[in-house]
């Protein structure tokens, strides 16, 4: 019985880890897609310190995404309307559940209304 119940342990514990989410490589990520939700950064973080350490610019074309290196050159795809604006990531985030990425106002303008406040896309990170 000891021996069936370390087994057991041993295999959820090792279903578990292979399910964990860690950041993603560059070399990786060029080619990673992903659907799901995207919302934009709120007026308050503005001129706030991103998680890459550059200031964050409501009128730049960035965006936060949870694993992706800074850096990456994303393209979003609203998929109500099919328009598509490509960002840079360099901050952390969203920390909402069921949302995959933040971007800055002007980049969901580009292909959003921002009434919405909550838009379903597609991600690819690009080369």
């Amino acid at each position: 019985m000891r021996i069936i119940s370390t087994l057991c342990w041993v295999i959820l514990s090792l279903v578990l880890t292979a399910c964990a989410s860690g950041p993603i490589s560059r070399s990786d990520s060029v080619g990673f897609e992903e659907s799901g939700k995207a919302s934009y950064y709120a007026m308050k973080y503005q001129g706030r310190k991103t998680a890459s350490g550059e200031p964050f610019d409501q009128k730049a074309m960035t965006a936060a995404h949870k694993r992706l290196p800074f850096g990456s050159k994303v393209k979003v795809t609203n998929v109500d309307n099919g328009k598509s604006v490509v960002v840079r990531v360099n901050d952390r985030g969203p920390f909402v559940r069921g949302r995959i990425i933040d971007l800055s106002k002007s980049a969901f303008q580009r292909i959003a209304n921002t009434n919405l406040g909550v838009i379903e896309v597609e991600i690819e990170v690009l080369p």
